[in-house]
């Protein structure tokens, strides 16, 4: 039963992941063609628009100069993510660090895409939102951090008391 529950997971682990992946590079790739040359979209005056930037730094460009340090705080995360992947059993844990490495994924995917030198490439920004500007991987990592605190506030068990236990029993019988 573990064995199918771990394929269940790593199915929708992939899922989430393919499909966050596409959805990014896809946004990101016209918004590289079709906002280049400064081109400007309106789509609610003053407060959504869609103009190109490249963005060395985090969130709100913090960061700009360890563009570097960035990148590798960002493959040790996808790394953290994908241990705590094999070790939940909670399908809703899989799905926010599913949602977790996709965002950071994609934009790891810009840093090394575009880099001159060892990761230090700019992530593509176009959603304009007037005090910040991202894209997609940033949507889904901020989905991905609602998710986190619903699933902490509620004490949503990152292992299931079933599964805890079981895991409990085998790792007692194996240092018999």
């Amino acid at each position: 039963m573990r064995v199918k529950r771990l394929r269940i997971r790593a199915a929708v682990f992939a899922l989430v992941v393919i499909i966050g992946l596409v959805i990014d590079r896809v946004t990101k790739l016209w918004a590289l063609h079709g906002l280049a040359s400064g081109k400007h979209i309106q789509l609610i005056h003053n407060v959504l628009s869609l103009s190109l930037v490249r963005n060395p730094g985090a969130s709100f460009g913090l960061g700009s100069s360890a563009t570097c340090g960035i990148s590798i705080l960002a493959i040790v995360a996808c790394i953290a993510m994908l241990v705590a992947i094999r070790r939940t059993s909670s399908l809703q844990w899989t799905l926010a660090l599913s949602f977790a490495f996709a965002g950071a994924f994609g934009n790891l995917i810009d840093r090394a895409m575009y880099a001159e030198h060892f990761l230090d490439g700019k992530v593509i920004d176009f959603i304009n939102y007037g005090w910040s500007v991202g894209n997609v991987a940033d949507i889904i990592l901020a989905i991905a951090g609602v998710w986190f605190v619903i699933l902490v506030i509620f004490e949503f068990p990152f292992q299931p008391a079933e599964s805890a236990h079981k895991n409990q029993l085998s790792s007692d019988e194996s240092n018999e």
